[in-house]
C-alpha cells in the first residue's frame, strides 16, 4: 500500500517548486516579523528565570550551611564538656597517684584535655563567625532574589502580553507553513532550512532585485538571470548560498 501511495504522489515542476520555497519564505518571514515583535523578552525572561533558580539554590545553601556550622558548634561543645569532665577525673586521680609515673601520665591527659578545650573553643569561634557571615549573606541574597522574581513577573506580564496578541496570527501562519513544507520533497526542504539556518536575516530563498541577489547584493550575470526567468532548474547565489526566483515569482507569491 505504502508503495502504491508513494506511486501516485504528485510530480512537482521545478517552477512549482521555486513557488513552494518561495511561498514559504514568505510565510516563515512573517513569523519572524512577529517574533522581532517580542524583542528580546523571551531571552530576558530565560535568563531572569536562570538567575532566580540560582539564587533559590544559593539561598538554600547557605541555610544547610548554617545548619552544618550549628551543628558543629554542638559538637565542638560536646567536646568541651567531655574534656573538662576529664580534666576533673584526671585531677581527683592526682590525689591517688603510686608513683611518678602515674603522676606524669595524668599530667600529659590534664594537659592534652586542656589543649582539645583551647582547640574547641577555637573553632566555635571560627564556626559563629562564620554563621553571623553567611546570615548576613542571606539577607543580601533574600533581597536580591525578591528583586529578580519582581523583574521576572515584570518581564513574563510583558511577554504574555505580546504572545497572546500575535499567538492566534502565529498559529494560522505556522499551519500555512506546514501544508506548504509538504508539497515540497524532503531533500529541498532540507537544504531550505539548512540554508535559513545560516542566513543571518533568515533569508533561504530571494528575488533578483536590480540585478543582484536579493540576499548578500551580489550582481548576478545576465546569463544566470536568464537561466532562474526559465524556472528549469533550482539555481543558487555562488556568493551567499541562497535560493533564487524571479520577480515573477515573486510579484505572484506576494499578491
Amino acid at each position: 500500500m505504502a508503495k502504491e501511495k508513494k506511486a501516485v504522489e504528485k510530480e512537482y515542476t521545478v517552477e512549482e517548486k521555486l513557488r513552494s520555497l518561495y511561498r514559504l519564505q514568505t510565510i516563515v518571514t512573517d513569523i519572524d516579523k512577529i517574533k522581532t515583535l517580542r524583542g528580546e523578552l523571551p531571552l530576558e525572561v530565560q535568563d531572569l528565570e536562570d538567575e532566580v533558580a540560582g539564587l533559590e539554590t544559593r539561598y538554600q545553601n547557605y541555610q544547610t550551611e548554617i545548619k552544618d556550622y550549628e551543628n558543629a558548634v554542638v559538637t565542638q561543645k560536646a567536646k568541651i564538656k567531655e574534656s573538662t569532665g576529664l580534666v576533673e577525673k584526671y585531677k581527683t586521680q592526682l590525689d591517688n597517684v603510686r608513683n611518678n609515673r602515674e603522676f606524669d601520665n595524668l599530667s600529659k591527659e590534664i594537659e592534652f584535655q586542656g589543649l582539645e578545650v583551647e582547640f574547641a573553643d577555637k573553632k566555635i569561634k571560627e564556626f559563629t563567625e562564620a554563621i553571623v557571615t553567611k546570615k548576613e549573606e542571606i539577607i543580601h541574597c533574600k533581597e536580591l532574589l525578591e528583586g529578580r522574581k519582581a523583574d521576572l513577573v515584570q518581564k513574563k506580564s510583558e511577554l504574555d502580553e505580546i504572545v497572546s496578541e500575535t499567538k492566534q496570527e502565529e498559529e494560522k501562519l505556522r499551519e500555512k507553513a506546514k501544508k506548504v513544507e509538504d508539497t515540497i520533497e524532503p531533500r529541498l526542504l532540507t537544504a531550505f532550512k539548512r540554508i535559513r539556518k545560516g542566513a543571518r536575516n533568515g533569508l533561504a530563498v530571494v528575488c533578483i532585485q536590480r540585478d543582484a541577489c536579493g540576499g548578500c547584493f551580489n550582481k548576478i550575470p545576465p546569463q544566470k538571470q536568464m537561466d532562474i526567468k526559465l524556472h528549469k532548474k533550482i539555481i543558487v547565489c555562488e556568493y551567499c548560498g541562497r535560493i533564487m526566483v524571479d520577480q515573477e515569482i515573486a510579484d505572484e507569491i506576494g499578491k
